[in-house]
């Protein structure tokens, strides 16, 4: 893994491209906790909006809660969260952390507010982390009602995870790649996306003091 070090509106900052999957971001945020101490995680990238989510594709997504999508237990009734074992991912200040990872309020306020972009172009809301990334509209609208989520990736509650262990505050942030549904990458448009969650992180960036 390489780490980039410099400053980015006189801020200092480390940048890692971590990889895709749970695993490598896993292994990036750990790297890059022990190695660097930073006061703050951004976690940034693509995702795919769920249907009727209100975003757009070239929109930006912030989440409010990162969630683990698979993990869990399926019975006859269908897929039920860790809860239903009794056994939690983590457990730290008397807390118990399930599938899911609260980020800061403050934080995601912060993010919304300092964006150049216009109401309807950005949107706070849950996210969802799947191995296996949807492929089908009725796939889509399946994990949007169940963790009543806006959007999916396949890193941001792996990252969140990390980050609740060594206490260290944690920003997501997305630019929206495609809308989820029947899987057609002809209407994807990963350039638009990835430049405007640059331009967002950027604007975030210039808004802390």
């Amino acid at each position: 893994m390489i780490f980039y070090r410099g400053k980015i509106e006189n801020k200092d900052v480390v940048y890692l491209a971590s990889g895709i999957g749970k695993t490598n971001a896993s292994r990036g945020t750990t790297i890059l906790i022990e190695k660097f101490l930073p006061e703050l995680i951004i976690n940034f990238g693509v995702a795919g909006a769920y249907p009727l989510s209100g975003l757009r594709i070239g929109g930006i997504a912030v989440a409010e809660k990162e969630t683990y999508g698979d993990e869990g237990l399926f019975l006859q009734d269908g897929f039920h969260t860790l809860e239903i074992m009794g056994i939690p991912l983590l457990k730290r200040t008397r807390k118990e952390y399930f599938n899911e990872f609260s980020l800061g309020k403050k934080l995601v306020e912060r993010a919304v507010k300092s964006s150049s972009y216009q109401k309807k172009d950005i949107r706070s809301g849950n996210f969802v982390t799947v191995s296996t990334c949807s492929g089908t509209k009725k796939r889509a609208i399946e994990l949007k009602r169940r963790f009543d989520a806006i959007c999916e990736n396949m890193e941001g509650a792996a990252v969140a995870h990390i980050c609740a262990i060594y206490g260290i505050p944690m920003l997501e942030i997305r630019g929206i790649s495609n809308i989820v549904q029947d899987r057609d990458i002809k209407k994807w448009d990963l350039k638009l996306a990835s430049e405007n969650c640059q331009r967002v992180v950027i604007n975030f960036l210039k808004s802390c003091s």
